[in-house]
């Protein structure tokens, strides 16, 4: 059992969701937090949302972390 206190304004407009939607108040804030922890368990990492912008601009080639040694002694190489 969990109790929560919210400000006037949020318990007024519950209180009209739940009239409107013919609804308990404790039903709304039960589908509310599982909302909640849906969206947040489906969050993904920083890496996960730019993983395909990596390495891929600018130069437009995808490998240039994995082999920036040998590029680098390439160019030295060429002077």
């Amino acid at each position: 059992m969990v109790a929560v206190r919210l400000p006037e304004n949020m318990e007024r407009k519950l209180e009209t969701y739940a009239k409107t939607l013919h609804k308990t108040k404790t039903e709304i804030v039960k589908e509310a937090l599982a909302k909640y922890f849906k969206s947040y368990e489906q969050k993904r990492s920083a890496y996960e949302l730019g993983e395909n912008l990596f390495g891929k601009y600018k130069s437009g080639k995808d490998n240039l972390s994995t082999t920036y040694k040998q590029q680098l002694k390439d160019k030295i190489r060429a002077k």
